[in-house]
């Protein structure tokens, strides 16, 4: 076999094989695409801005953890004047809660169980097809290492045998056959998407794959090793007795060195041992610029980080990278012409497999018919 067919086969055979899976990631893809968007339109989200300050995490914390007994606390996200504060809970993969209350009055707006919240579920489903997601993240990764090949195989086989057949790779022929413009859309739509698909495939694997992570840190370091994540701790004190909570100490550093921030989150301390952790955002819709920091509970010293989740311009080239990888799958790190952008891509992935399988399809039966006319030609021939 020559190399390109060697190429097709395996073109054909591994967008068979995994096909299905390419079709409801790009699906699910797109219903993620404008998440954000449309959770803007819940009213319970809002409330009417006033001129007196928010009211601090401990305040928030007492309505929030008589409401859900038993829940751990995990934080509280401050937005606008205009927004809800959130009480977000949760343990591990076991329960997700949000509260969404009047930052001023401490009034609950809504209490959403996340995990049946719709987007919640399609995310589950786009990371882990609803499985454990010990089985279901190796699948959905390995599958898009697989879709990763399918777009570097698809290249080599569109790329034109010469300049006259360079005319018929750029533009869809809607004036033919059914079975020509499907070619064409496969095709052409195959080649424009490949760029982008080839960035939402290789940031999908960074967040699916721990040894590709450390391979692109690797490289963007100049052979740096990534660091691990970890919680740094708080010391006891044996005089620690303060009048006013860790957190509330901590929001207000923060609202006083990040006054134009977006939303500022405190994270409640989980143990005596825990440290506070706080994020400063200067842009809600994306997520790489968080300004993170850790306090000890009792002295609120500021605990310095080795890891990626620090100080944003503490943090280096490689680490930027590493925390612009969510949001350059999702397309945010380009606003809403990116989020368009990954929308049309994921659309046109999911449009791939079926597109190809209809390509075969066709040639089946093309061969097929081919061969009982053939038959028929040998028997009229033979009967005269």
């Amino acid at each position: 076999m020559t190399f390109k067919k060697i190429i097709r086969v395996a073109h054909l055979w591994l967008g068979m094989a995994f096909g299905i899976i390419i079709v409801f990631l790009g699906i699910t893809g797109c219903m993620l695409s404008f998440e954000r968007e449309i959770e803007t339109l819940q009213t319970f989200r809002y409330v009417t801005p006033q001129e007196q300050s928010f009211l601090p995490p401990s305040a928030l914390k007492e309505t929030a953890t008589h409401l859900l007994p038993g829940k751990t606390l995990h934080s509280v996200l401050y937005g606008s004047k205009k927004e809800a504060a959130q009480m977000i809970f949760y343990s591990g993969l076991d329960y997700y809660y949000i509260i969404f209350m009047n930052p001023y009055t401490g009034k609950v707006l809504k209490v959403k169980n996340m995990d049946k919240d719709f987007f919640r579920i399609i995310i589950n489903g786009h990371y882990y097809l609803w499985l454990p997601p010990h089985i279901g993240q190796p699948i959905v990764t390995w599958a898009t290492f697989i879709f990763l090949i399918l777009l570097i195989t698809g290249i080599v086989l569109w790329w034109p045998r010469n300049k006259a057949a360079t005319k018929q790779r750029f533009k869809i022929r809607w004036q033919v056959r059914w079975r020509r413009r499907n070619y064409d859309l496969h095709n052409v739509l195959g080649f424009y998407m490949t760029w982008i698909g080839i960035i939402l495939a290789l940031s999908a694997m960074v967040m699916g794959f721990q040894w590709f992570a450390k391979s692109v840190y690797w490289v963007s370091s100049g052979g740096k090793t990534l660091p691990a994540y970890y919680e740094p701790v708080s010391h006891k004190l044996a005089s620690a007795n303060y009048p006013i909570s860790a957190e509330d100490r901590v929001y207000e550093i923060m609202k006083a060195s990040y006054k134009n921030a977006e939303t500022i989150e405190i994270h409640y301390a989980a143990n005596d041992s825990s440290s506070i952790t706080a994020g400063a955002n200067p842009d809600e819709s994306t997520y790489w610029k968080t300004d993170y920091r850790y306090f000890d509970q009792y002295s609120l010293k500021e605990i310095p980080v080795t890891h990626t989740f620090g100080r944003y311009n503490n943090a280096s080239v490689a680490d930027k990278i590493s925390r612009m990888n969510y949001d350059v799958h999702t397309g945010e790190v380009l606003g809403l012409a990116g989020k368009i952008i990954a929308f049309l891509a994921s659309l046109i992935a999911a449009s791939l497999p079926v597109t190809g399988f209809y390509i075969w399809w066709g040639k089946k039966h093309k061969k097929k018919y081919k061969r009982d006319l053939n038959v028929k030609i040998r028997e009229l021939e033979e009967a005269f």
